[in-house]
């Protein structure tokens, strides 16, 4: 007995969750933006910032793919209120090196609690081995988005055959 109708369906729906999954993120992203009047491209500066804890303004600029100059502009404005400080790098004078102030994170991290707490409850029962395949999956989802960032910004438009 073939499982390939089962597995073409189990597939449809992954992807369609998948899909619907990030259109949601996509939206929440704007709505969180907008409740703290931030633009999204701000809040994903932010997000990086705290993850990293300092970058350079070519890091955020490639972490949020803005050109070097919407990076600039983007740097000034947060800078001017007091969500960052950009400092020139003492090794190379030419770079700035940016660092989310931390008495800021409270406020930024305060809209996502419940998210937070919707989330927690939801993987409380999974497994470990549930949990790794999940860690995995986005894993490897995340390098496919990598590769093909990658590959917009360089032109690179040819299709990968089947």
């Amino acid at each position: 007995m073939s499982h390939e109708p089962a597995r073409a369906s189990a597939t449809a729906d992954l992807m369609r969750a998948g899909r619907e999954t990030a259109r949601l993120s996509t939206v929440f992203r704007y709505a969180i933006a907008e409740r703290l009047g931030l633009t999204v491209s701000d809040l994903e500066c932010l997000d990086y910032l705290a993850e990293v804890d300092f970058a350079t303004a070519g890091q955020v600029a490639e972490r949020t793919n803005l050109t070097t100059g919407a990076v600039t502009s983007m740097l000034r404005r947060l800078q001017q209120a007091g969500y960052v400080t950009a400092e020139r790098d003492p090794g190379d004078r030419r770079r700035m090196i940016v660092t989310l102030r931390p008495e800021r994170i409270p406020e930024l991290e305060r809209p996502y609690e419940r998210f937070a707490e919707g989330a927690a409850r939801l993987i409380e029962g999974y497994s470990v081995d549930e949990l790794m395949l999940l860690v995995r999956h986005y894993d490897r989802m995340q390098a496919i988005y990598l590769a093909e960032l990658d590959r917009l910004r360089t032109g690179d438009t040819a299709q990968q055959s089947a």
